[in-house]
């Protein structure tokens, strides 16, 4: 069983054409280890309600490190599709590749790394961990701790073969307190204004498979979360038998942390060959 150290200091478009926020080259010299195997791409997965500059303190951090870095954009409309729209743009990196989700992402990258040999290990941060046949909604009302349905307003947009569908979008008013709360309050303000809804679709869909349970994983567990419940991230860490690191902090905390991120990614880019 892996123990967790407390720290107390502490998702692209339907065309599947990858937006990324930072790149760096996937091979070359610069991406040489000193025993000579190249360094992983580490390909950052955003959740709900939020967009890939979420990651930017991430991002210096490990490319200061020397490693190549991919931020996606996640449509956030179905768990399926969202991985196939992953899987697109680990087709256009080559090498080995680290994938890491936040919340939502999570989720996505359980799904999408099923079967990739090049994925050598899995980051969830403040994420969902599902297995086969179990969905987020359903993993976030496992334990109670949750505030997050009180906060949102459902919204209808157009489904591309007709119809509707719904989506979510937290209030911004109350979007720093749910979603951010250890975040300046200007700067909490900005990522409520440029939040990204998600399809309710997404969140209710079932994962197909999980990759957890044959590709090595690391977790960092926010003990302030109010989106999914810190004893869920706990626990779903656990069963995955992840590298379990504990900090104080919300569910924004690649926002709010993101030293803390970046070594969590660190410790499990150091782990590939």
């Amino acid at each position: 069983m892996f123990v967790p150290k407390t720290l107390t200091a502490v998702a692209l478009a339907a065309t599947l054409a990858p937006l990324t926020l930072a790149t760096a080259p996937a091979s070359g010299a610069d991406t040489t280890r000193a025993y000579g195997g190249p360094k992983p791409t580490i390909v950052l997965v955003h959740g709900a309600f939020a967009d890939a500059s979420s990651w930017s303190g991430t991002i210096k951090r490990l490319q200061r490190a020397g490693y190549p870095v991919v931020a996606t954009a996640n449509p956030l409309r179905g768990l399926a599709a969202d991985a196939s729209a992953l899987r697109a743009v680990l087709a256009g990196i080559s090498g080995p590749v680290v994938l890491v989700g936040h919340s939502y992402g999570g989720a996505v990258i359980t799904t999408a790394a099923t079967g990739n040999p090049r994925v050598k290990a899995l980051v969830y941060i403040a994420a969902f961990t599902p297995d086969k046949g179990e969905s987020a909604a359903e993993l976030a009302a496992k334990f109670p701790g949750s505030t997050l349905g009180e906060t949102v307003n459902p919204m209808p947009y157009p489904l591309p073969g007709g119809g509707t569908g719904t989506e979510l979008v937290i209030d911004q008013a109350r979007y720093p307190r749910q979603f951010a709360a250890d975040v300046p309050a200007a700067e909490a303000a900005v990522l409520a204004a440029t939040q990204r809804p998600v399809a309710t679709a997404a969140l209710e869909e079932k994962a197909a498979s999980a990759a957890w349970k044959t590709i090595p994983s690391w977790a960092l567990v926010a003990t302030e979360d109010r989106n999914i419940p810190p004893a869920a991230e706990r626990w779903m860490a656990r069963r995955a038998g992840s590298h379990i690191t504990e900090v104080a902090a919300s569910h924004a905390v690649p926002v709010s942390r993101p030293g803390v991120v970046a070594e969590v990614v660190l410790e499990a880019a150091r782990t590939t060959r």
